[in-house]
């Protein structure tokens, strides 16, 4: 038998239910008369802003540019990150991969005590968060972050009258799908554009107009998803915001620290009944210079449900009750991708780019074995071991500059590197200036090698020596700047290679390596004695300079310091990726060590980043 409540219990309940909204609003800091939207995310995987609304008419995407001609688009509006993890992290935290140690790409790092992941406070306060599908953080989830987050999620599961935030994820034009072959090629090759640092070729045809052709089959899975929410009866109270994850999925592109890498398309949608909740420049069809990136997400998502953001949240609001004023930068970041280490810091403004490259001896393109599964990257790259490129199409592929700056006005390929012209030297001064407070204020956690970064995370969250005296991030910003500068101080490094502090040590250990032969080889002796540093990141670093520019005996001694160390073993996975990346560098100086290489353990257990070693060895064997 069903018992049904009484009408007394059915008023009491419901006044229960209105004093429990009211607790809610009260303990969340939410005003009273907040009208609560939904919110709905559809992003897209690996699309750079190549969209009728962004002026690139090649695809045809009536329902995307439909979106923009009612809603709002940003015109400057950056990833953080040109690679899907450490931008998502960003996304989720709202705060830099960058400062929670979490930039190199599928990492994984524990969060500060009192972070949480920004539904977290959305569920708090009512909302019926849902995530369709990817998740692919660097940082340690902590308790229910999600309602639910599987390829079923959808916010038609809520209980009736809930306002949800819910997210739709697209992955048909992530990288890998555009050299899925065969292709039915809808746009001609022979029609597209290309930009001038790419090489004329088929392949790189093919691969671009096919990146066109899978945006076209997003723009229909928009059209179900927004056709989807009208069929619910929930368009006119829902804000919908459709973006792409990093740039396109082609090199120089993803994975790139520049503008190429970071910029996203970035549409805002709210319908005319939320008007309150609006940017403050949302005009229905119009376009914002308003720079925004994903670090604004968080606080944004809070402040439209009437949430003020915690102040962890490093980020400004564009939206809802707690809006903040526009920022003067974008901020981008650039480590590890995938199992080839390197640490760049980009900054951009309305006009400039400008890139500081701490590991100048390496190039943008290092032979990432992922992306040299696309077709355009391989055919690249083997033009330039050919010597048939022109000189843009070739910059990839050699050690880049120390800094970089481009007049994105005037250059928007990012060719023309202003960094040595006069006529600029105020402007370089300026980004350096806030290059430098962002990194300071910050805490760039990213300068610590990640070998010693993932010893420090079994222990927790490597936030946690931020402003310690074992991060004196003052001296080694100091050091990490000179390391990677055109100066000939060696005295400054020299001295440095003395601190009790094995990053201080490693960074004063790269600058004499950068530096090359003549550096080396007078400070051959000094490099021998950081062949026994107690860092592993030191000692790798010492031996491949030894190596390369160092007599017979002294290439000897560091053969042997990299063979150790490339066993993961013997120190821990990321120390083997820098040493077998230093292996890799050596070409035939290899040789003596390669018998062992080939036969190194590589299962090394990891849940992220996993397989790094499996695609590293084989990769090193292939070039002999």
């Amino acid at each position: 038998m069903t018992i049904y409540p009484s009408l007394f219990e059915r008023r009491q309940l419901l006044l229960g239910s209105i004093f429990l909204v009211f607790q809610v609003f009260h303990s969340y800091g939410i005003a009273e008369d907040i009208v609560r939207p939904n919110i709905l995310w559809l992003s897209a995987e690996d699309i750079g802003p190549q969209l009728a609304c962004y002026g690139d008419t090649t695809a045809t995407t009536p329902t995307i540019d439909g979106l923009a001609q009612t809603g709002l688009v940003y015109d400057i509006a950056w990833s953080n990150y040109p690679v899907c993890a450490p931008a998502r992290t960003t996304i989720i935290t709202g705060m830099y991969a960058g400062t929670l140690g979490a930039g190199n790409m599928r990492s994984r790092v524990p969060l500060p005590d009192g972070v949480k992941m920004f539904p977290e406070y959305l569920r708090e306060a009512g909302y019926y968060c849902t995530n369709n599908s990817k998740e692919d953080y660097n940082v340690i989830k902590r308790g229910k972050v999600w309602d639910e987050s599987s390829r079923k999620a959808h916010y038609k599961h809520r209980a009736a009258g809930q306002p949800f935030f819910a997210v739709f994820n697209y992955t048909g034009t992530h990288e890998s799908k555009i050299r899925v072959r065969p292709h039915t090629q809808v746009i001609d090759p022979a029609t597209v554009q290309l930009p001038s640092y790419w090489p004329d070729t088929p392949e790189v045809r093919q691969d671009w107009a096919q990146y066109y052709d899978n945006l076209q089959s997003l723009d229909s899975w928009v059209a179900k998803k927004l056709q989807e929410l009208k069929e619910t009866g929930l368009a006119d109270n829902t804000i919908v915001i459709f973006f792409g994850d990093h740039g396109s999925g082609m090199p120089r592109h993803k994975r790139f620290a520049g503008d190429s890498g970071m910029r996203i398309p970035f549409v805002v949608h709210v319908p005319e009944q939320l008007g309150k909740s609006a940017p403050d420049d949302y005009q229905p069809g119009g376009h914002s210079s308003r720079p925004v990136g994903f670090i604004d997400l968080a606080p944004t998502m809070l402040s439209l449900a009437g949430l003020q953001p915690p102040d962890f949240m490093e980020g400004d609001a564009f939206m809802g009750k707690y809006r903040a004023e526009p920022p003067k930068y974008l901020f981008g970041y650039r480590d590890r991708m995938d199992e080839r280490p390197d640490l760049s810091r980009s900054i951009r403004d309305d006009r400039f780019v400008y890139v500081r490259n701490y590991m100048p001896h390496l190039p943008a393109g290092q032979f990432v074995h992922y992306q040299q599964q696309t077709p355009t990257t391989a055919i690249w790259n083997k033009l330039f071991v050919e010597g048939r490129l022109s000189e843009i199409q070739s910059h990839f592929w050699i050690p880049h500059p120390p800094e970089e700056l481009y007049d994105l006005k005037a250059d928007p390929e990012e060719t023309v590197n202003l960094v040595d012209q006069e006529e600029f030297a105020n402007v370089l001064a300026r980004f350096r200036d806030a290059h430098k407070t962002r990194v300071e204020t910050s805490v760039d956690i990213g300068f610590l090698h990640e070998g010693e970064l993932f010893n420090l995370s079994k222990k927790g969250s490597p936030r946690q020596i931020a402003g310690t005296d074992e991060y004196p991030l003052a001296e080694i910003f100091q050091i990490a700047d000179l390391a990677a500068s055109n100066s000939q101080n060696l005295d400054s490094l020299v001295a440095a290679t003395e601190s009790p502090n094995p990053t201080v040590r490693y960074w004063a250990t790269l600058g004499l390596r950068i530096r090359g032969k003549s550096s080396v080889e007078q400070q051959a002796e000094l490099l021998a004695e950081l062949l026994d540093d107690s860092s592993p990141a030191v000692a790798i670093v010492a031996a491949e300079a030894l190596i390369t520019w160092g007599d017979a005996a002294q290439a000897t001694q560091g053969l042997a310091v990299l063979e150790r160390f490339a066993n993961h073993e013997e120190s821990n996975s990321y120390f083997a990726i820098h040493a077998l990346n230093a292996i890799d560098r050596l070409d035939a100086k290899a040789v003596p060590i390669l018998e062992t290489v080939q036969k190194l353990p590589v299962d090394e257990g990891l849940k992220r980043g996993g397989g790094y070693l499996k695609r590293l060895i084989p990769d090193i064997m292939s070039s002999y």
